[in-house]
């Protein structure tokens, strides 16, 4: 999903029939206290990406104040942000690269290298996503299951892992079958994929 935050209506709706030619879905607000009330209205994120067309200046909220406090819920990974100015200049792009911003453009702007970077960013937030989703699941296990995780990760056998951490091989069995479960593999070497 592409969101488009401009107070222009002629450039939210020209952005959006862009994205459209694309087949990428969009949402365009026509400020950020619009796109905040829809964000926080949202109870999950899309699973084909999201990116922000973000305009760095609007008559309720800077687009840079708008990307602080996406900055600020930690949103920025799954949400990757793209600038777009008519008044840019160059320490304005860094500072906002430096930042975290995805890309930064300058109006006017080529349609297929935007675009191009929009479906860029659409893909590292799919990444982005899939790895918060693993940080998920490794947040459910225990401290023992996450020691006997670390030594199935090294390769050791269930016999092994008994004898360093000191329990019996039917609870390193217990253990692993969680691990697996939670992790919502079936073997060691998906189990060392999805870590990887």
């Amino acid at each position: 999903m592409l969101h488009i935050v401009d107070d222009e209506e002629v450039i939210r709706d020209s952005l959006s029939w862009l994205a459209q030619s694309r087949g990428i879905a969009a949402n365009a607000y026509e400020s950020g206290a619009a796109f905040l009330a829809a964000l926080d209205s949202t109870v999950a994120f899309d699973t084909r990406g999201e990116c922000i067309l973000l305009d760095v200046r609007m008559s309720d909220m800077s687009g840079a104040a708008l990307f602080d406090l996406l900055t600020a819920r930690g949103l920025i990974k799954r949400m990757p942000v793209i600038f777009l100015t008519g008044h840019g200049d160059v320490p304005m792009a860094v500072d906002t690269l430096k930042r975290g911003a995805f890309d930064f453009f300058e109006k006017p702007f080529n349609d297929n290298k935007l675009m191009d970077r929009v479906e860029e960013a659409l893909t590292a937030s799919c990444e982005a996503g899939a790895t918060a989703k693993v940080h998920d699941r490794l947040a459910t296990l225990s401290a023992r299951e996450r020691e006997v995780l670390d030594l199935i990760l090294v390769g050791k056998m269930n016999k092994v892992i008994a004898d360093e951490l000191g329990i019996s091989m039917r609870t390193v069995e217990v253990h692993r079958a969680h691990i697996f479960d939670k992790m919502n593999v079936k073997t060691a070497v998906e189990l060392a994929r999805l870590l990887k």
